[in-house]
């Protein structure tokens, strides 16, 4: 066992998971024990759990490649503070997994982010697909007991007919191992099938949330997830594909960028815990874009991260 990563005997690094530049350039973690990092960058280049187009595993390199566009600007629009003057970043690289044996990415996943936790930091997960969400909560489970979850995403992963190992079905194993508080959680720009009877969220569909704008979606998710612990998993699907074409199961109709962005910044106040970002697949991108909007999302959940320490006060303008 290494001090950053916790991984079986044999693991290997797949060669798509070798790490070419970190997020936003922030620091590689080295050691564990002796970071002062407050949030730790993690790539989980997996996706063996995909029902539809593969490709997810190159994620963690769209993501942290396209962060680059973003480095330059210091103080990131709108916010009125540099992010590195008020919060610590480090990216740990790609957690270790042995190719064609998942449940070898299931075990370490869990133990890498249980050791982030246990450090006293809190994870920023790039995927890979929707699958690693579900490790990631069982670590923050075990840590914090049930969690409340604000779920982006046009499918509701809630699906029960699936295989150990899919992308559709973990939310159903999250509430059944009583991961996530369900009456303080909810999914955002749903826009595919499922049966709504006894579903265990609070739905807010993608037309819902199109017609009412950010503003009222975020009342609805502050009444919704009050003083819980919170944490946010975003599949990029949730965007409409004029947004986020680079991805395993596009689906019409979804949020816009600028709408997304508005309520990742609005969830200022709420006790986040832990972040996400799921399904970049960069071979059916379109000049970065949708590597560029993970990217961007991740990092307007830093700025948020550190507004709630207290930096910067409001927004420069709005």
């Amino acid at each position: 066992m290494s001090e950053n990563h916790t991984t079986v005997a044999d693991a290997e690094m797949p060669l798509y998971g070798a790490l070419g530049m970190t997020f936003m350039q922030f620091p590689l973690l080295r050691h564990l024990s002796q970071s002062d990092a407050e949030v730790i960058v993690s790539g989980v280049p997996y996706d063996m759990s995909t029902s539809g187009r593969s490709g997810a595993r190159f994620g963690p390199e769209g993501i942290r490649s396209a962060s680059v566009n973003m480095v330059w600007e210091g103080a990131r629009w709108p916010w009125n503070f540099a992010l590195d003057d008020h919060l610590k970043v480090e990216d740990a690289g790609n957690v270790l997994f042995k190719h064609g044996e998942p449940q070898t990415l299931v075990d370490n996943l869990e133990a890498h982010i249980s050791q982030i936790m246990d450090a006293g930091k809190t994870a920023l997960t790039f995927g890979g697909d929707h699958f690693i969400t579900l490790p990631v909560l069982r670590a923050y489970a075990k840590k914090h007991g049930p969690v409340a979850i604000i779920h982006f995403d046009a499918h509701t992963d809630t699906y029960s007919g699936g295989t150990k190992y899919d992308h559709g079905t973990l939310f159903h194993h999250a509430v059944n191992e009583g991961l996530v508080d369900t009456e303080h959680s909810l999914q955002i720009g749903i826009r595919t099938a499922y049966e709504t009877d006894g579903h265990p969220f609070e739905v807010l569909d993608a037309a819902w949330v199109n017609g009412h704008g950010p503003e009222a979606t975020l009342q609805r998710i502050k009444d919704r997830v009050g003083d819980k612990q919170v944490y946010v998993s975003f599949d990029i699907d949730g965007l409409d594909p004029s947004f986020a074409p680079g991805t395993g199961t596009p689906v019409s109709a979804g949020l816009s960028i600028d709408t997304a962005l508005k309520i990742i910044r609005g969830l200022r106040g709420l006790n986040l815990i832990g972040m996400d970002v799921v399904e970049v697949a960069p071979a059916y991108d379109h000049a970065d874009i949708t590597s560029l909007a993970g990217a961007t999302l991740a990092l307007e959940y830093l700025y948020v991260v550190a507004a709630n320490k207290g930096a910067g006060g409001d927004y420069l303008s709005k």
